[in-house]
């Protein structure tokens, strides 16, 4: 199984994940901007509290072999994507819209349009929509084993409590 379809067994579906994807669209038309056509990825973390800790994913590509990845990421107001480390994995992020609180090792930094943020492995971090806001992040290969959550309620991760997912 490939990393996109673990990610996709996990995203919210129906009539709440439809709900989403609508105001996403709608919001991304008032600032002028379009997604790739690709199946977004309606995340809640299985835990059941999208507008509270959630965002959409578009990957844009995840290269394994090649050795990189690239995605958009749209959180709306108030919604968290919860606190997490990877081992390997660095990653950049770049707010396309919008701003975000940032929090790496328990220091929180706003971000906004235009700035960028390197996260390197074992560096914990979260995002918070501070309105509504779009990130492009460029990282090594996204592995889904290789995100570690702090709350091992989440049901995917190299660390929950369940086992290893896939």
């Amino acid at each position: 199984m490939n990393e996109l379809d673990k990610g996709l067994e996990l995203a919210l579906t129906g009539p709440e994940a439809d709900a989403a994807l609508a105001a996403m669209h709608a919001q991304l038309a008032a600032w002028g901007l379009t997604v790739p056509p690709v199946e977004p990825l309606v995340l809640d973390f299985g835990l059941d509290d999208f507008p509270r800790v959630g965002l959409i994913e578009y990957w844009l590509a995840n290269e394994i072999e090649a050795g990189y990845c690239g995605k958009y990421l749209f959180v709306a107001d108030g919604q968290t994507c919860p606190t997490h480390h990877h081992r390997r994995k660095h990653e950049t992020f770049f707010v396309v819209k919008g701003r975000v609180e940032m929090t790496l090792d328990g220091a929180a930094r706003a971000l906004g349009e235009g700035e960028l943020l390197a996260v390197p492995p074992g560096v914990a971090h979260r995002f918070t929509g501070v309105g509504p806001a779009l990130l492009l992040e460029l990282s090594m290969p996204c592995v889904i084993d290789d995100n570690y959550f702090e709350n091992r309620d989440i049901p995917i991760g190299g660390n929950y409590r369940g086992g290893s997912h896939g």
